[in-house]
């Protein structure tokens, strides 16, 4: 297989986010399929590959460039034409679109719907994020009763929802870095998360949205948004309830009777399945071969089936209409 270049803006506190903690964690899991390294491109880093001198190396036909930060996609995918690009998506609605000659890996089912309409032309694969083992249910005695993280939260969460909830039970708002996120989740009953908000003021979707997951395979109840990349696994009334629902008052009936029944939710192992390492690892090995023959091919067969631009739409719906035209009159 070629090697594969994980391109980031940078890796410092400055980056810091959970695509960045997610895009780290696939070049892991990379290494042990295939050579694997982490590439800067904004920002020169102490043992760490910079992209512009990468560039300047006389033969790259044998290494994959993986891209991934959103915003900077459009720039990348024009820079690195000549070269063998993928893009890893995981928030959707940038409003970019990409040839045909760069395949796409998804981390979860609704980016796939959407490149899959946005991009009909492109190989388009089904890649979800890695919940690591430690987030399981050790049966701990749990002295918390909501919990809730402040990043992403919603003005209703934090100002409406939980000040009403602080009243009655024991809640625990976290607005810092966790050392130990499984020691948390396992410590709480009900686990609260609300970003629908938050996604549509970035104007994308939420791209997978790990902390109910890595909440849910803790033995957490989880009261949750259902928007973007959610609705893969989320499943109100079987395995977690659909947060802000209709009212706050509603919502506070609905964990208090959660809260009473003290009882952690427990899924099938197939459930997690999906997630965990040895999964990951498989679908990675299959869809990396999978894109590493494209590229054998992309050498000698140009790309030849019409892309769906405005013009060719416009084209396709005047045909149309012509043809309902037809159809009435002079049949």
């Amino acid at each position: 297989m070629r090697k594969l270049y994980f391109l980031l803006p940078g890796t410092g506190k400055k980056f810091a986010c959970g695509g960045l903690w997610a895009e780290l964690k696939t070049y892991n899991l990379a290494k042990q399929v295939c050579s694997a390294e982490v590439v800067t491109y904004r920002q020169r880093e102490k043992d760490t590959l910079f992209l512009d001198d990468l560039l300047k190396e006389p033969n790259l036909d044998d290494v994959i460039l993986a891209i991934s930060w959103g915003f900077d996609v459009p720039k990348l995918a024009a820079k690195l034409k000549p070269y063998n690009v993928i893009y890893h998506a995981h928030s959707s609605g940038y409003g970019f679109k990409l040839p045909a000659s760069i395949p796409i890996i998804t981390v979860s089912r609704n980016t796939m719907g959407y490149w899959g309409q946005a991009s009909p032309y492109s190989l388009i694969y089904y890649l979800p994020n890695q919940i690591s083992d430690e987030f399981q249910n050790l049966n701990l005695e749990r002295d918390i009763d909501v919990l809730v993280q402040v990043r992403k939260s919603s003005e209703y969460l934090l100002q409406e929802l939980i000040p009403a909830l602080q009243k009655q039970f024991k809640v625990c708002v976290v607005d810092s870095y966790v050392e130990d996120l499984p020691g948390l989740f396992n410590r709480a009953k009900v686990y609260l998360y609300d970003s629908a908000e938050y996604w549509a003021l970035q104007g994308v979707s939420e791209g997978f949205g790990l902390q109910p997951m890595e909440a849910i395979a803790c033995g957490c109840q989880v009261f949750s948004s259902v928007n973007g990349g959610l609705s893969d696994y989320l499943d109100p009334g079987f395995n977690c309830y659909k947060i802000a629902g209709y009212s706050k008052e509603y919502d506070i009936q609905r964990i208090q009777k959660v809260l009473a029944s003290s009882a952690p939710i427990v899924l099938p192992e197939y459930f997690l399945a999906e997630y965990r390492y040895e999964n990951i690892i498989k679908r990675l090995n299959v869809i990396l071969t999978d894109i590493n023959e494209f590229f054998d091919l992309k050498k000698e067969q140009p790309s030849n089936i019409k892309s769906l631009t405005r013009m060719r739409m416009a084209k396709l719906l005047t045909q149309r209409i012509v043809a309902k035209v037809r159809k009435k009159f002079f049949s």
